[in-house]
């Protein structure tokens, strides 16, 4: 069951990648990882780093995609994104944090981009600027 769900993950990564290039963003890592941090797609969009979260769900199953982004995840990609704009050097680089969620059915995938998903917010421990969760 495990090897299915990671499978179906992983073929969601593939497809919201795709949907994000052929919208014109420029991927730059997928996956990346620090400690026990992960980004699943970091990409850029007109000189704004996108930190893009991935939802995968079967089509036939109880929970939206969406529903996956609570805020103790939030509040676990706002630290990776932190440790990715440290280990580049891009603390002055506009940011958010945009949610691919993905549909996963036998016939293919329903892909829908949700732009600037969350915002950082003060009750998360945020700093003053909206696109810096730090």
């Amino acid at each position: 069951m495990a090897a299915r769900h990671l499978k179906r993950g992983a073929r969601g990564e593939d497809a919201a990648a795709k949907h994000l290039a052929g919208k014109g963003y420029a991927v730059k890592a997928r996956n990346w990882r620090h400690a026990q941090l992960e980004l699943d797609i970091v990409c850029e969009d007109r000189g704004t780093l996108v930190f893009v979260e991935v939802k995968t769900r079967d089509a036939a199953g109880m929970a939206a995609p969406a529903d996956g982004l609570t805020p103790a995840k939030q509040e676990r990609l706002c630290r990776a994104a932190a440790a990715y704009l440290s280990e580049h050097g891009l603390w002055e680089m506009p940011c958010r944090f945009d949610l691919v969620a993905v549909t996963a059915a036998e016939d293919g995938f329903e892909v829908e981009h949700v732009n600037d998903a969350f915002q950082w917010s003060p009750s998360l421990r945020g700093g003053n600027a909206a696109w810096q969760p730090w």
